[in-house]
């Protein structure tokens, strides 16, 4: 596009730019959703999604299924050791990841506005990790396991699936165990909708979106409804969305390369 490539933090001139306006806008908010998704963890080394990540990108599983049939909740019913083989295989491909440099910016930036939420579709546990405090996980988080009886009780979040039985069983009752997370098929946590819809009722200054595609209605809505207020909307991604010609600013930068930037010029930098 022949921009030049002299902006600070590695971004051409043209997105610093970009960058430097919604942090002048930024200046006077003070309560901020940041909605992210699978492009907020790629320097973390995980794969943007499609099973978890490029990992079954356009192709069936071995067992000739297409992943989404494999990591549904009727296979996790009616046939767990097939979800849990795909699972275990996508938890070994990501195990030891850590946050990265975005994490780590959004939990700083807690320090800049009086309240600051994270909606996540990433079932990775990555912005937990790095501190943020306000989080809707609304897809769950990999490494919290809960028994599948109803009238078990057991929980427990593990570091590692290493050593895990296909499929797990309850060290309570012997019934299968399986992560507390959204799968294909299956409806939204209603605590989480409700947290979710209480604070967008209570308004942000600021939405911003990171590194997802808003496919989803319940992450696209929260920033159409922005827009609809006259609320700060940006959207953070390297590629083009339905929201890039919505929102205020779109930052054609990767997550962490633009999040960086966002941090350092706030805190002053």
């Amino acid at each position: 596009m022949g921009q030049s490539s002299g902006g600070a933090g590695g971004l051409s001139d043209s997105v610093a730019k970009v960058v430097d306006e919604v942090c002048q806008r930024l200046q006077g908010c003070r309560r901020a959703l940041f909605i992210t998704g699978a492009g907020m963890s790629v320097d973390s080394g995980l794969p943007t999604y499609r099973g978890v990540g490029g990992l079954y990108e356009g192709i069936a599983t071995e067992d000739g299924v297409a992943i989404e049939e494999a990591l549904s909740g009727y296979t996790m019913e009616t046939d767990p050791g097939l979800s849990w083989k795909y699972i275990l295989q996508i938890e070994q491909t990501t195990r030891g990841a850590r946050p990265n440099r975005g994490h780590e910016c959004i939990a700083e930036l807690e320090r800049h506005f009086d309240e600051l939420w994270v909606l996540t579709q990433n079932v990775d546990g990555l912005h937990r990790a790095a501190g943020s405090t306000h989080i809707i996980d609304i897809h769950g988080d990999v490494r919290n396991l809960m028994c599948t009886r109803s009238a078990c009780d057991y929980r427990e979040t593990v570091k590692t699936f290493a050593g895990l039985s296909c499929p797990p069983r309850c060290p309570t009752c012997d019934a299968v165990v399986r992560p507390d997370v959204v799968l294909f098929g299956e409806m939204l946590p209603t605590a989480k909708v409700e947290v979710l819809q209480r604070e967008m009722m209570r308004g942000f200054d600021a939405v911003i979106s990171v590194g997802t595609s808003s496919l989803f209605p319940y992450i696209s809505q929260p920033v159409a409804l922005a827009r609809r207020r006259g609320e700060l909307t940006v959207e953070i991604n390297p590629g083009k969305t339905h929201l890039s010609g919505v929102v205020d600013f779109h930052i054609e930068a990767p997550a962490t390369v633009a999040l960086e930037a966002i941090a350092a010029r706030l805190a002053g930098g």
